[in-house]
């Protein structure tokens, strides 16, 4: 019966500590005060090189040399390539000899039309025969045309038996090796891969539920597994409105700039994006509580701050919300204009100073502190600590 009595009084005095505590109610407060104000969203993506270009042969041939290979720092207009010349060489002297062929068997047929001309105007050949030497000058004139533009054509393919790049860059493929033919047909063989790693972007997923808050011109930050310590910078230059759907998830790229003048960033790496679509710098912000708050009347409380009127919801604007200032022992109700907002912290526009104190909440606690509630509940069956009697 004794074990059983004083279990019952174990509680007994909790409730006792408990209700001899007197709670006191305090008023939380925030200061209106300048700073940044963001709302981002994120995404991953790709990134890749803004410019990228293959370059090929249009000519067939056997390659003859190579004078550049993977991650070689090309310029525009360098050589990086020859093809064999031989037959190229020997096709545009065969077009030089037509060439010739035709020219002197133009002005051969140009002689003749002219002398047939003044016979046939003193009515001394026949009409047959004068028509006969314009026809033959009008075939010899356009073998003679076409002689010349077979020549520009063979010396144009000698020209493209060298290869140049066509870009400031660097190699990041090569497709083939000294002494490999390549053949051209519809499509031009490829022989590198040149990218410009001087400006690189980012093709970022973004969720259905985002897109609409993202805009050209925004911020990004991003970071790419290979520098997990770099903080990369862009800005979103395009959102492309074509969606990809993929396990029932919607998704539109955005593109997004980025400089990378150390060249650490290569394409195929994957970022991380968090695009701002909010990034002020600079604003009034107070909290989202502060536009909840009302005042609660505590009458054994006579130190709170007391309200000295009252709010009239109807008459604000769409932007304007009421807070409550404080001004010595008194909340004063303001009307102030709000701008942007990410949920956690709101701009506002005007209506009040920077510095003031706006109420939020009320926080309550109890006299005597957490010290007297533990010793309240210790058991008595518990080890008594070292220097304290039982």
């Amino acid at each position: 019966m004794k074990i059983s009595t004083l279990k019952i009084a174990i509680p007994l005095t909790f409730l006792l500590a408990a209700c001899s505590k007197q709670p006191a109610v305090q008023l939380e407060t925030v200061k209106a005060e300048k700073g940044e104000l963001t709302e981002t969203v994120t995404a991953t993506g790709e990134v890749e090189s803004v410019t990228q270009v293959d370059v090929g042969t249009q000519v067939t041939g056997i390659i003859d040399k190579l004078y550049a290979d993977y991650n070689t720092v090309v310029t525009k207009g360098q050589l990086i390539a020859e093809i064999e010349k031989t037959l190229l060489l020997s096709e545009l002297n065969s077009a030089e000899a037509n060439v010739e062929s035709a020219r002197i068997t133009y002005e051969y047929n140009l002689t003749n039309y002219n002398r047939d001309k003044a016979l046939h105007d003193k009515q001394l050949i026949s009409d047959y025969d004068f028509q006969t030497s314009q026809k033959e000058l009008q075939v010899s004139k356009t073998a003679y045309d076409k002689a010349k533009f077979d020549k520009v054509r063979a010396a144009k393919n000698l020209n493209y038996a060298e290869i140049y790049s066509p870009i400031d860059g660097i190699v990041i493929s090569r497709e083939v090796e000294v002494g490999q033919t390549v053949v051209s047909s519809m499509n031009v063989a490829n022989l590198y891969t040149i990218a410009d790693l001087d400006n690189m972007q980012v093709i970022g997923n973004v969720d259905e539920a985002d897109i609409g808050r993202v805009k050209v011109g925004q911020d990004v930050t991003f970071s790419v597994d290979a520098y997990p310590d770099d903080l990369f910078e862009g800005k979103v230059t395009q959102v492309r409105l074509s969606p990809t759907t993929e396990s029932n998830v919607v998704t539109y790229e955005v593109v997004v700039a980025a400089a990378n003048p150390d060249h650490k960033l290569i394409p195929g790496l994957t970022a991380n994006l968090t695009i701002y679509v909010i990034r002020q710098k600079d604003l009034l912000l107070l909290p989202a509580q502060a536009f909840r708050f009302e005042p609660t009347d505590y009458p054994d409380n006579e130190k709170l701050p007391q309200p000295t009127g009252n709010t009239d919801n109807s008459t604000l604007a769409k932007d304007e919300r009421y807070v409550w200032v404080v001004n010595s022992n008194s909340l004063v109700p303001t009307v102030v204009k709000i701008g942007e907002s990410n949920g956690i912290m709101t701009q506002v526009v005007s209506g009040l100073a920077d510095g003031a104190t706006v109420a939020t909440g009320y926080s309550e606690h109890n006299i005597g502190g957490d010290h007297q509630a533990q010793s309240t509940q210790r058991s008595p069956f518990a080890p008594t600590p070292p220097g304290r009697k039982k």
